[in-house]
């Protein structure tokens, strides 16, 4: 059978989904950040994505709706430790926000939340990375994935007249504390007829396999810093869900739903799986 094409995220949360699919000849497995996962999709260059769950609503117009792979996701409920916004000032004072290029769920959800929780209108400026450089034109950055779960704050050099210290927003705790419900920023998905039930079947049994081995592949992923291991490890275990369930369905239509209200999609789709 010809090999199914997987774009999978490079960070470490995502590892736990893909464990053992590079040695298995039906999965042809790449990794990318998640805003490439996207675009790798929508342009018919995979055939499967981990992508950022608001892309599901950005397919093609002529695609139809993309299917997602059943009860697989990354997702948090409460403090997900990376995905981050940084501020030099209170939020009710930030004019401009720096957004990490890597991300376009966590870029929606800031929008999100700005709009409804915060009750702010920032500008918004793409950048990559970079929290000095970041915070250095910006009143406040986004930072995601192993960048932000390593960020020190306290490393940030601003103007001797920034009163403010810099302040870290937990965004996936922003989002449980005002909605109640879990975040789901990623999850397998592809046109309707790439995945077989067995192959449905091999993505499910490597989360199972990958959420048992938190501290197997924090020491693969950060090799060289045992002090790294120990922050993967703990973040494997304590901060990322694997799981896509009613409650994550609940907050991912949430989701869908105001960042519609937003303009960030054109609409709230229905969720279909394969």
């Amino acid at each position: 059978m010809t090999p199914v094409r997987l774009s999978a995220v490079g960070y470490l949360n995502a590892r736990p989904l893909v464990y053992g699919l590079e040695q298995s000849s039906r999965f042809d497995v790449r990794f990318d950040i998640p805003s490439v996962c996207a675009d790798l999709l929508h342009e018919g260059e995979i055939d499967v994505g981990l992508i950022p769950s608001i892309e599901y609503l950005r397919g093609p117009a002529d695609a139809g709706h993309y299917r997602i792979v059943q009860d697989v996701a990354i997702a948090s409920r409460g403090e997900v430790a990376s995905v981050v916004l940084y501020t030099k000032k209170p939020m009710s004072d930030v004019r401009s926000i720096a957004m990490d290029t890597s991300s376009r769920t966590s870029v929606a959800l800031v929008g999100v939340l700005c709009a409804r929780l915060f009750k702010i209108q920032p500008a918004i400026e793409s950048r990559t990375p970079e929290l000095t450089a970041m915070l250095g034109d910006c009143d406040a950055a986004l930072i995601i994935g192993d960048n932000a779960l390593l960020a020190d704050p306290s490393t940030v050099r601003l103007k001797p007249d920034t009163a403010y210290p810099v302040e870290r927003i937990d965004l996936g705790e922003a989002w449980t504390t005002w909605t109640g419900l879990p975040f789901v920023y990623a999850f397998w998905a592809g046109r309707a007829g790439v995945l077989n039930e067995a192959d449905i079947e091999a993505l499910q049994q490597a989360r199972d396999a990958g959420v048992l081995r938190p501290d197997e592949i924090a020491r693969k992923h950060f090799p060289d810093s045992p002090a790294h291991q120990a922050i993967g490890a703990r973040y494997l275990r304590d901060n990322i869900k694997y799981s896509l369930g009613d409650d994550e369905r609940a907050g991912l239509e949430r989701f869908f739903r105001y960042a519609s209200e937003i303009g960030a999609v054109a609409r709230a789709g229905p969720l279909q799986f394969f």
